[in-house]
């Protein structure tokens, strides 16, 4: 984790144990951290009962990673014993080697559950092009299966590379008369673009959820939410959101919408991934602004989201952020070559409850003054309506710095 604290940095939640779940941190040594950081622990081992439901989205990166390959796998038989994530090296574009890293941690933890391999997941996140060092990797898991129980702000940590705080998220629902909980952690703060899914993120319930219709809940919530992000328009080689399910709560199993409480649970676990996913976002390297941006008037959402995601992947729209500069028309820019459709005569755009732009015009009489103070603060709003349907999407990102170039330009150093 990063010494310097981003400005927009949430503190870690109050966040109640799941019932099934037991977590646990050792120290691998992947990479050599920042003198600072040389004693951190860098591997995390967390452990699920028996019968534990899982579902996942992964990144669309074709150079995706060993532990992104095998999970796409894994997830389709719908059960899980175990979690390992590996912080400061990738194992990304590693070949054979780096397979092979992957399956010696998976037989390790199968052998100690006695389970299959197939139930125990991997992740690596860090460094690309490094194979995941065996001997490293297979010490760091004998310490954590011996290690005593952590917390979820312990795991938080474990998990983050150039991340500058943990970040989780919790939440609870009322599911066939009983309370069912969820507890969430993430790591992201470059090298995020929406595509399935960003960053590593692990979520936690003990509701009794069929793996299917847990898959299908994910997927749809990841549409809306961890897809509407980004920092800087790369999809990462690793990328993976995980969702584990114990049944330990007691409900009745939910296996779709017209179950008892299924409507909860699923905006339980929306709010979830909208929560990690914004932390996400005001986690961005060098962020000091958290920026969010909303579109109506599309021809149908997903229009609306490519619209919005094209304002915020404009570096000329997030720089002018960054210098609290109310250029309007670097959005006007940002939308026209979105590739949507589009009306310029028709095009509405605002900052913060002020409209600099309606249908295509400067607004007549503009008053710049209220735009240029909503810009001095951390919190920004750009409004766009494309007034040609009934489309509309909200996506969250970041301004740029040059934080980040500083963070990037000395990533392995």
């Amino acid at each position: 984790m990063s010494e310097a604290i981003s400005p927009l940095a949430s503190p870690f939640p109050a966040m109640p144990p799941i019932a099934g779940v037991s977590l646990r941190i050792a120290r691998a040594g992947y990479k050599d951290w920042a003198k600072s950081q040389q004693e951190r622990c860098d591997l995390t081992y967390i452990e699920l009962d028996k019968g534990t439901a899982v579902a996942g989205v992964f990144t669309r990166n074709v150079c995706c990673s060993s532990e992104v390959e095998l999970g796409r796998e894994q997830v389709k038989a719908g059960h899980a014993r175990a979690l390992v994530v590996n912080a400061g090296n990738s194992n990304a574009f590693t070949g054979y080697r780096g397979r092979e890293a992957v399956e010696q941690i998976m037989e390790q933890v199968a052998d100690h559950l006695e389970c299959t391999m197939a139930e125990v997941f991997v992740s690596s996140t860090g460094v690309i092009g490094v194979p995941l060092p065996k001997d490293k990797a297979r010490e760091g898991v004998a310490a954590a299966l011996e290690a005593e129980p952590c917390s979820w702000e312990d795991v938080a940590n474990t998990i983050g590379t150039t991340d500058t705080f943990a970040k989780g998220a919790t939440a609870q629902a009322m599911v066939g008369g009983k309370t069912i909980t969820l507890s969430a952690v993430i790591k992201g703060s470059g090298m995020i673009a929406p595509d399935m899914a960003t960053m590593l993120g692990y979520i936690f319930t003990d509701a009794a959820v069929e793996p299917a219709f847990l898959q299908e809940l994910l997927s749809t919530a990841n549409r809306s939410t961890f897809s509407c992000i980004t920092v800087d328009s790369d999809t990462s080689t690793s990328d993976t959101v995980l969702a584990f399910a114990t049944g330990k709560a007691g409900n009745a199993l939910i296996h779709c919408f017209d179950c008892p409480g299924a409507d909860a649970f699923a905006a339980a676990l929306n709010d979830i991934c909208r929560n990690l996913a914004q932390l996400v976002v005001k986690d961005g390297e060098g962020a000091q602004k958290f920026i969010e941006i909303t579109v109506t008037g599309a021809v149908s959402d997903e229009s609306a989201r490519k619209v919005g995601l094209s304002v915020a992947n404009s570096p000329l729209v997030k720089t002018a952020i960054a210098g609290e500069d109310a250029n309007w028309g670097r959005v006007v820019m940002a939308v026209g070559k979105a590739g949507e459709p589009a009306d310029r005569d028709k095009l509405s755009i605002g900052f913060g409850g002020t409209w600099a732009a309606r249908e295509g015009l400067p607004v007549a009489g503009y008053d710049e003054a209220p735009v240029a103070a909503h810009l001095k603060g951390q919190n920004v709003t750009i409004t766009i309506d494309l007034d040609i349907g009934t489309g509309r999407a909200t996506v969250w990102t970041c301004d740029l710095t040059h934080g980040y170039i500083s963070i990037n330009a000395d990533y392995r150093s």
